[in-house]
């Protein structure tokens, strides 16, 4: 597994030396009354989305981060989780943590209401997870999983699995690419490490997921990546990356398969106040209804004339079926 090796030599070095943009969207970061964030830790805002959202962070969560970057996303969970070790952080490489570290001190200078003893930072690898089996309510990792490949990968959602309580979540952000990168590109450990060419479609990349145990999936945002064009990379045609964020939830798995949100909604126009499928599911008369994929093809396939159904959105904020 030498791409693992690169990939912790290339974390080094921009530990020592952030480089900003490295890999990268220039999407907008979480602003929250009395949060300020060190400008360092912006710097080494390694990662392709978010994984903070505040409605997975009710009740005082304990949180586990993967991957620690320069500090901000913990910054960002300790503010929902106030208490001493409230947020477990894990990374592998002793130059990330150390530069993770003294950021965190700043934040400290600049936040009155943030002590470091709210988090815990560990080291740790992502396939074999410093934590006892269902500790954590919520998991987190940020652009880390694509640079996997399908064994690793495999395995350190089994850990992010195994610490998660019940009804625990586990939120992240890849790259995705539904186009095949050649193996070539695949196989190229820098390329790899940068988050540019371990992609895997959308679909296997959920697939992994639910196989792992996962009752429920929410995509909760995709959006544009990278480009990997034939005048900087040895390619035949441009291939477009895209970026994605999705929170998986330990809930038992449905007899049918799992639940997989990737936006869709079904409205019902008939003439009785509502619609009942006989299967749990009612539509209130003009009123939108967000419903899994399984749910939305199953009310496709009754051809009624009275119930659109849109196609997938790519962005789900909760509610509807299941």
């Amino acid at each position: 597994m030498s791409y693992l090796k690169a990939t912790q030599e290339l974390y080094k070095a921009v530990a020592l030396k952030p480089e900003q943009g490295l890999c990268c969207t220039t999407s907008p970061v979480w602003q929250l009354p009395d949060l300020n964030i060190p400008p360092k830790m912006l710097e080494m805002n390694y990662g392709c989305g978010s994984t903070i959202h505040p409605r997975d962070l009710v009740n005082n969560p304990t949180v586990l981060y993967v991957g620690v970057g320069g500090g901000m996303e913990l910054l960002q969970f300790a503010y929902f989780s106030r208490r001493p070790g409230a947020i477990i952080g894990v990374d592998i490489v002793d130059e990330m943590l150390e530069a993770c570290r003294h950021n965190l001190e700043e934040a400290a200078q600049r936040n009155s209401w943030f002590k470091n003893e709210f988090i815990d930072l560990r080291k740790g690898d992502a396939l074999n997870l410093p934590l006892a089996d269902e500790t954590v309510d919520v998991a987190a990792q940020n652009c880390l999983f694509n640079i996997f490949k399908e064994l690793e990968l495999r395995q350190a959602l089994e850990e992010m699995y195994r610490v998660l309580k019940p009804h625990g979540r586990l939120v992240m952000s890849d790259p995705i690419c539904d186009q095949s990168i050649p193996a070539h590109l695949r196989a190229d450990e820098r390329l790899r490490a940068l988050c540019l060419s371990g992609a895997l479609p959308l679909q296997d990349y959920l697939a992994l997921i639910t196989e792992v145990g996962f009752g429920t999936v929410e995509v909760r945002a995709r959006r544009p990546y990278r480009v990997l064009a034939p005048n900087k990379y040895d390619v035949d045609e441009l291939i477009y990356i895209e970026s994605i964020e999705v929170a998986a939830i330990k809930d038992s798995m449905p007899a049918d398969g799992p639940c997989i949100f990737t936006g869709r909604t079904a409205i019902y126009f008939g003439q009785n106040p509502y619609f009942d499928d006989g299967k749990g599911h009612i539509l209130i008369a003009d009123q939108p209804l967000a419903v899994c994929d399984k749910t939305a093809t199953a009310l496709e396939a009754l051809g009624r004339k009275d119930i659109l159904v849109t196609p997938s959105t790519w962005f789900y904020d909760g509610g509807g079926c299941c």
